[in-house]
């Protein structure tokens, strides 16, 4: 059975929708009141589209919590705001797992609408916990029957059902950020050239005890970035080969070591492709991405979610693409 419900919230709703922080955040990158069996995982991918002739930032959030899973789709207005559509998959699983909706994205001129298609009725997940399929589904975006936008490993199905042809301009994948809880282990996935693989990212720590701070970075179980005396380089960056390209790591984990309140303490990790410019600055989270940019914020045009901004510009490299990891560590 498919949801044909056609739902698009307006562009404050949709504001909430997307930004929803995790659960018991204070908005300052440390959770005062935090309840460990409601932490909220988050995966935000940024895309840009060209919509109707014109290119527009499209949002696709995944979030998962122990009595919630949902996904949402965000698309930007010409004249300002989103409208998106919000899809419940748990606790709802029968009817939410295959759908369709419609989201009216006009400006004050001309009528356009997107079409939103999705079936996770096969969607296969990682071990690690991440609301975010990784095999088996796709979402697909028609506007003009153009798929504007197709997520997901399920091409030839999305094209059948949509009765739509490809965009002659392919969408791109301009940030992902994703947040994760964990006491001293924290997993992702993050594809740092569109037509390549995805990586496998890990990030390990040993905080307490009676030896100095350490922390690990792996990539594809490689460990590329090892980091003693961690309480004196909680801010740092590196650069790295992956499948024979730099990668710019970075890092912020300030809050680890020196946690503002009880609760869970966010570290921050920035995944560029490219090799760096001369003499870059190591991130901060306050400076930079803004005190409360730990959340799964699906801002539609804000440079504070455009790698093409300062904070990021600053590191150099050739792709506009960045990754951005929260691990948020939990008592």
């Amino acid at each position: 059975m498919e949801d044909r419900t056609a739902n698009p919230t307006s562009s404050s709703s949709a504001d909430k929708t997307a930004t929803d922080e995790p659960t018991g955040s204070n908005g300052n990158g440390n959770n005062s009141n935090n309840n460990n069996k409601t932490a909220q995982c988050s995966v935000v991918s940024i895309y840009r589209a060209k919509i109707a002739g014109v290119l527009r930032h499209v949002t696709v959030a995944w979030t998962k919590s122990l009595i919630n899973h949902s996904f949402a789709i965000s698309v930007e207005r010409p004249e300002g705001g989103a409208s998106t559509c919000k899809v419940e998959l748990k606790p709802w699983p029968f009817w939410s797992k295959k759908g369709y909706k419609s989201l009216d994205v006009a400006d004050d001129d001309e009528e356009c609408r997107v079409d939103v298609f999705w079936d996770l009725r096969s969607a296969k997940f990682s071990g690690s916990g991440s609301p975010e399929p990784t095999a088996g589904y796709y979402v697909a975006l028609v506007c003009d029957e153009e798929v504007i936008l197709l997520v997901g490993d399920g091409n030839k199905d999305a094209y059948k059902r949509t009765k739509s042809r490809p965009c002659l301009e392919d969408a791109v994948l301009v940030s992902k950020r994703e947040n994760v809880f964990g006491r001293k282990s924290f997993a992702a996935r993050a594809r740092f050239d569109g037509r390549k693989k995805e990586h496998d990212i890990v990030v390990e720590s040993a905080i307490s005890g009676p030896r100095e701070p350490e922390m690990w970075i792996s990539i594809d179980g490689a460990v590329l970035v090892r980091v003693s005396n961690l309480q004196w380089k909680f801010r740092g960056n590196e650069t790295v080969i992956v499948d024979e390209s730099p990668v710019q790591v970075l890092w912020d984990v300030h809050d680890w070591l020196f946690p503002g309140g009880p609760g869970s303490s966010s570290g921050l990790f920035v995944f560029k492709p490219g090799a760096p410019d001369p003499q870059p600055q190591p991130p901060s989270k306050q400076e930079h991405f803004g005190e409360s940019d730990h959340a799964s914020t699906v801002g539609t045009n804000t440079d504070k979610n455009n790698c093409s901004s300062s904070s990021v510009r600053n590191f150099g490299g050739n792709s506009e693409f960045c990754f951005y990891l929260y691990a948020w560590k939990i008592e």
